[in-house]
């Protein structure tokens, strides 16, 4: 991430971008959603200060895309689904720590309700962070 902390003059922006590429899949290799990923993980650790009031929106759109990434029945090779799962687990992580522990108290009610177990196995990561 290039910007750093001037990340923040275009956050909203950039959230605009970041929540249209995750709820589109780009292909077999999600070359854009992974990209997205990472720019949001950037965004995250730069601009972590602003990052709390938009939890509800970046949580949904997380949750909402590890969802479609694992009932997706389309051409997606194993490995890059795993890499999604991953990354995706990673900005939950980043988001917990930056809301001090809010995201681990919203996905409780999640973990217990969510009967598929890869997505059960990441949320249980994000709880079980430090």
């Amino acid at each position: 991430c290039r910007l750093g902390i001037l990340v923040v003059r275009h956050l909203k922006r950039l959230e605009r971008v970041i929540l249209g590429y995750l709820e589109v899949c780009d292909g077999p290799e999600e070359e854009a959603r992974l990209g997205i990923l990472e720019t949001l993980q950037c965004t995250i650790e730069h601009a972590w200060p602003r990052i709390p009031c938009r939890l509800p929106v970046l949580l949904k759109a997380l949750l909402r895309m590890m969802w479609d990434v694992h009932t997706d029945r389309g051409p997606t090779p194993e490995p890059v689904r795993a890499a999604l799962l991953q990354r995706a687990t990673q900005c939950l992580i980043l988001l917990d720590h930056c809301s001090r522990g809010q995201v681990k108290v919203l996905l409780e009610g999640v973990y217990s309700s969510c009967e598929e177990n890869r997505v059960r196995e990441c949320i249980r990561r994000v709880q079980e962070s430090t």
